[in-house]
């Protein structure tokens, strides 16, 4: 037990350069919300609904952090600052890491839909904050979510997805930003996409219109030459 503790908070620390010991990541609202909630899930499963509740409620006062009792979460996940909603049918995988401010949202119950309500997020997942994901929607291993996102369709394994509503970004993020990705969000590259493709667009333009003059010029009758 003490080995897998060690693991875990040593995978925190990897992914956060504020932390200075293992002692610090310790201390974390996400690390102990991670900790209540597996005693909360656990009650959960054994349909000691109330205690479980009682567990989360008191996490809620303790950390500040949202995780409902039935949501499935993997190992070595992250909850970075804290101030998060995590739902009853949410899945997580392994690795994740989720910053401050997230909500992983439902659809709306009066309609009749039960079940699966919340999203699935794979293995080793970054979501930014502020980010909103909602509804049963997959998002894929490795993939990116920037902060202040709005996502409500799913996400590709791999791919990094930013906005309201959440776009793939057009570059290659990897060769910009190689490695773990804080907050989810590449940096030092645009990746508005509408801006992106509107650049794209004006410098197409650019190059028509210059190939537009090339002909124009072409075209034009030449002034004949006077025989001597």
């Amino acid at each position: 037990m003490n080995s897998g503790l060690t693991a875990y908070l040593d995978s925190v620390k990897s992914r956060d350069p504020a932390a200075r010991s293992r002692w610090d990541v310790l201390f974390y609202p996400g690390v102990w919300a991670l900790g209540l909630h597996r005693v909360a899930h656990w009650l959960w499963e054994g349909n000691l609904t109330f205690l479980a509740r009682l567990v989360n409620h008191f996490s809620r006062f303790l950390t500040g952090i949202d995780i409902h009792p039935g949501a499935k979460i993997g190992k070595r996940f992250f909850l970075d600052h804290g101030f998060s909603v995590i739902g009853e049918s949410a899945e997580i995988g392994d690795d994740v890491t989720i910053y401050q401010h997230v909500t992983l949202g439902g659809t709306n119950p009066t309609t009749g839909v039960g079940g699966k309500r919340h999203p699935t997020l794979r293995n080793r997942v970054v979501v930014g904050s502020g980010a909103q994901i909602l509804g049963p929607i997959e998002v894929g291993e490795g993939a990116k979510i920037g902060a202040n996102s709005v996502v409500t369709k799913d996400v590709a394994p791999g791919q990094t997805v930013v906005g309201i509503p959440a776009k793939p970004v057009p570059v290659d993020v990897v060769h910009y930003s190689p490695g773990f990705m804080p907050y989810g969000t590449p940096c030092g590259e645009d990746c508005d996409p509408v801006r992106v493709r509107i650049s794209e667009l004006e410098h197409e333009l650019e190059e028509l219109r210059k190939e537009v003059a090339v002909l124009k010029t072409a075209r034009q009758p030449q002034p004949k030459v006077k025989s001597a």
